[in-house]
């Protein structure tokens, strides 16, 4: 009902509806319109009500409740259940736990607060209180194990196309999981898996994206590495759209890599990559190499040529840029 009103209220927005009008539409009293109106209002959305006017909507809000997200929402399965929260130590939990519970594929956890996040290799990432999204997302495809790493690319892309289509900033992508925004990291995936030697159960993928802070909420430690949209846009965006968008790409991705493949999506990867061709040093657990990033390979791995043009397809590790 709640999605329903705002959906109209957007539609008219700066225009007064009637709350004989609303009741009719939405076929419930006009107590039930007003007690909804007051939810609204505390969420954030600012609604102006006058005597034989009704009421109308004069400002969204930046917020992540379901009826926020479903106002942009347009996909067909992805984020059509979607678990919000003003804090969590990590979606990634939560995400796990709702699995155990029987969750569906395109089940959604996002968060206001994420107090212990962790990203790939351990690694925390700080989320800021309503300025960021933090959220995993539930997917169940019938691929084999040894393929799942390919989706961290695929939300990759998806993450990438989103971000370029609603803000226009030249974001790109540094193997495997990191957003990069001019020199600094933006975003990251953490991919996890439940599965047996044979077949997957089920994805959890999170993501962690840096929208609305200013410096002064990025902690000093990551000053140098890390920004927002907000401080390379010069702008605040709208969470709950950006959201939306990147689901939709997910989606649109997933499905084309379920029926086709994963050779468009290389391409589309490879295109957005910031360090194709040039010098990177790469440190796996077992030792660095120094060269020349060429590409992904059909599996993902990233491919390497070192001084002695000796090719190594790397699966995991850290990979820096080095400057000339």
């Amino acid at each position: 009902m709640k999605e329903l009103l705002l959906k109209i209220l957007v539609e008219n927005k700066g225009t007064f509806i009637s709350g004989e009008k609303l009741s009719t539409e939405l076929n419930c009293s006009r107590t039930a319109i007003w007690k909804h109106m007051d939810a609204l209002r505390k969420s954030g959305y600012k609604v102006e009500s006058a005597p034989k006017k009704g009421y109308r909507l004069t400002e969204i809000a930046d917020g992540i409740q379901p009826h926020d997200i479903q106002l942009y929402l347009q996909t067909k399965k992805i984020g059509h259940k979607i678990h919000s929260f003003d804090t969590l130590p990590s979606t990634q939990i939560v995400a796990r736990e709702l699995v155990l519970k029987g969750a569906k594929e395109g089940e959604v956890i996002i968060t206001n607060e994420q107090t212990a996040g962790r990203g790939r290799l351990g690694r925390a990432w700080h989320t800021s209180q309503q300025k960021a999204l933090a959220f995993s997302l539930l997917l169940k495809p019938a691929i084999l194990p040894r393929d799942v790493p390919k989706l961290t690319l695929v939300t990759a892309v998806a993450v990438i196309r989103a971000i370029k289509e609603l803000t226009k900033l030249p974001v790109q992508i540094k193997w495997p999981n990191d957003i990069i925004l001019n020199g600094k990291k933006l975003a990251g995936i953490l991919t996890e898996m439940q599965s047996e030697a044979d077949s997957v159960h089920c994805i959890i993928v999170g993501i962690g994206l840096n929208v609305n802070q200013t410096e002064e909420d990025i902690p000093t430690e990551l000053k140098d590495i890390a920004t927002s949209l907000k401080m390379e846009g010069g702008q605040e965006y709208r969470r709950a759209a950006l959201l939306a968008k990147i689901l939709e790409e997910i989606e649109c991705l997933y499905e084309l890599y379920l029926s086709e493949g994963f050779l468009p999506i290389k391409a589309m990867w490879e295109s957005h990559a910031i360090h194709i061709g040039t010098t990177v040093e790469v440190h796996t657990i077992q030792e660095t190499i120094q060269g020349i990033a060429q590409g992904i390979n059909d599996d993902g791995a990233l491919q390497v040529m070192d001084q002695t043009g000796k090719l190594h397809s790397v699966y995991s590790a850290d990979v820096s840029i080095k400057k000339p």
